[in-house]
């Protein structure tokens, strides 16, 4: 079990790191992309439709889709978000919702890896390479999400059942809000003719992420001081994440 508890960890870490370079990539990506279509380019949302084929961003279908995800999304982060108000406002009853934030994001993460697009692997009709090799920014980000929210969920288990608790692995979690929030900014659905609506879905998003990961880096520096001076970080962090819950549950285009 001890070589387990010290295996995970790492290869978080090395996924954290891994998205950080895929993020930047993908959003370098996304910035030629716009300005390959504002020059009068034909690039089209996925890359390569096929022929009659309609637009999917904007489509009845391609709303509901990305309504649905986003909505699910929702779903978890508020089991999230509730399960860490109860830990920072220090509740003793109901102790098993600890284990709600690892299990949704490993849940997440997987449903992010299987079903984040329709038309991307091992679901449609892009290949693997196709899939994770950045021919599409918007599908190679959500799943470097799936990847994010699935390797910090397996440290956040181990740490919480109480087999590797190293201050170290309790950094994952605030730097994976951090990580994804950033990318947010320079997350985009395409050519969607409700592009604006969805940025500032994502700005938001992103600076309640940013925030929360901030407080929740900096509650685990204070651990050491009073616990009720920590608790106001912890409870900044937890209300965030509802409230990012709550956003994504009203999410529409």
């Amino acid at each position: 079990m001890s070589a387990l508890t010290s295996v995970v960890p790492l290869l978080a870490l090395l996924c954290l790191l891994l998205s950080v370079v895929a993020a930047s990539h993908s959003m370098a990506q996304s910035a030629d992309h716009g300005q390959t279509h504002a020059l009068g380019g034909q690039a089209h949302h996925h890359g390569h439709p096929s022929a009659g084929e309609d637009q999917w961003e904007g489509s009845r279908q391609g709303v509901a889709y990305s309504e649905f995800n986003h909505h699910l999304a929702g779903v978890f982060l508020l089991l999230i978000g509730l399960g860490e108000v109860r830990q920072a406002l220090g509740w003793t009853s109901l102790a098993w919702t600890r284990v709600l934030l690892p299990g949704a994001l490993i849940v997440a993460g997987i449903f992010l890896l299987i079903w984040s697009d329709h038309d991307a692997w091992p679901v449609g009709s892009m290949t693997f390479v196709q899939t994770f090799g950045g021919l599409d920014p918007e599908v190679l980000q959500h799943k470097v999400y799936g990847i994010l929210a699935l390797a910090v969920g397996s440290v956040e288990c181990l740490r919480r059942v109480g087999w590797s608790d190293h201050a170290v692995w309790a950094a994952p979690l605030p730097l994976f809000a951090i990580v994804g929030g950033l990318m947010l900014f320079g997350h985009s659905h395409g050519e969607h003719p409700a592009a604006q609506k969805i940025a500032l879905h994502h700005v938001m998003m992103g600076t309640m992420a940013i925030t929360a990961g901030s407080s929740k880096l900096i509650s685990g520096w204070r651990s050491r001081q009073l616990i009720a001076e920590r608790s106001y970080w912890e409870l900044l962090w937890a209300c965030l994440v509802v409230a990012i819950g709550l956003q994504l549950l009203i999410y529409s285009e």
